[in-house]
């Protein structure tokens, strides 16, 4: 179950109502609950602050914040860091400082280094292309 509400994310980010925060906070709170939960340092309060700016590193990822509009020949400037995983917004830098036993910065540095998790597929079947088809 989610620590914190759409309520207490949008407090702290630029919110277009026309998006459902509710991925995004799921998804910071399955990061949260399975690199932070387990340590005995942090109170629910903790969990939570980290678990707010986590939603808001993705919801961010989604919808960029504008850094300049110009009305005349109409431009548009948005926020964006060109780096990798949890550096890309100022919600997951956020997100790593809040996380002061570094959990978050362990997870961080895998995923950029290419070291986290991956899923991989192994086909067991008949690759039919080449088979004969009468086998």
């Amino acid at each position: 179950m989610a620590r914190v509400t759409d309520a207490e994310v949008e407090a702290i980010i630029e919110y277009d109502d026309s998006i459902d925060l509710t991925p995004f906070i799921l998804v910071a709170n399955i990061m949260v609950t399975d690199n932070c939960a387990d340590d005995d340092d942090y109170d629910a309060t903790n969990l939570k602050e980290i678990e707010r700016w986590l939603s808001a590193h993705f919801y961010h990822i989604r919808d960029q914040h504008v850094a300049s509009e110009k009305a005349g020949s109409v431009a548009v400037t948005y926020q964006y860091k060109v780096d990798l995983a949890l550096n890309v917004t100022k919600y997951g830098q956020m997100a790593m400082l809040l996380d002061y036993n570094g959990h978050l910065a362990q997870l961080n540095k895998r995923i950029v280094d290419g070291e986290a998790a991956t899923i991989q597929f192994d086909w067991l079947g008949q690759d039919y292309t080449t088979a004969d088809p009468t086998d």
